[in-house]
């Protein structure tokens, strides 16, 4: 059964009418189904019928297309801000203020000449 035109007397059975009728009710979900975003004009829809079926197609392409600006824009702000952050981080420290740990063999050389120190000063 075909779909009249909403806006218009054309009585062709077109993918538009019904595009034009989900757009009417608001239902974009059917409307983005129906292919709302590739539309084409009814061939013999008025041209006021026509360019309310392409703007409402145009108006939602720019709606997603700001939306995935948005989107990015929000990513690359949190890429920025995690940079920042770690560039004030400080520097994690150096291994020299750390304890040496000396091999046993070193550590027992230490030893005998530091008791061969408070010998002498005894």
């Amino acid at each position: 059964m075909p779909t009249p035109c909403p806006h218009c007397s054309c009585a062709a059975d077109a993918t538009a009418h019904r595009l034009h009728r989900a757009l009417q009710e608001e239902d974009w979900d059917a409307a983005l189904t129906l292919g709302l975003l590739q539309a084409t004009a009814c061939p013999t829809c008025t041209p006021a019928c026509t360019a309310r079926l392409l703007a409402a197609r145009d108006a939602r392409r720019f709606a997603l297309a700001a939306r995935e600006r948005y989107r990015s824009r929000t990513v690359r702000l949190a890429r920025i801000k995690a940079e920042r952050d770690a560039a004030r981080r400080p520097p994690p420290a150096p291994a020299a203020t750390q304890a040496a740990v000396l091999p046993s063999a070193a550590a027992d050389a230490l030893a005998r000449a530091l008791a061969k120190v408070k010998a002498r000063h005894t």
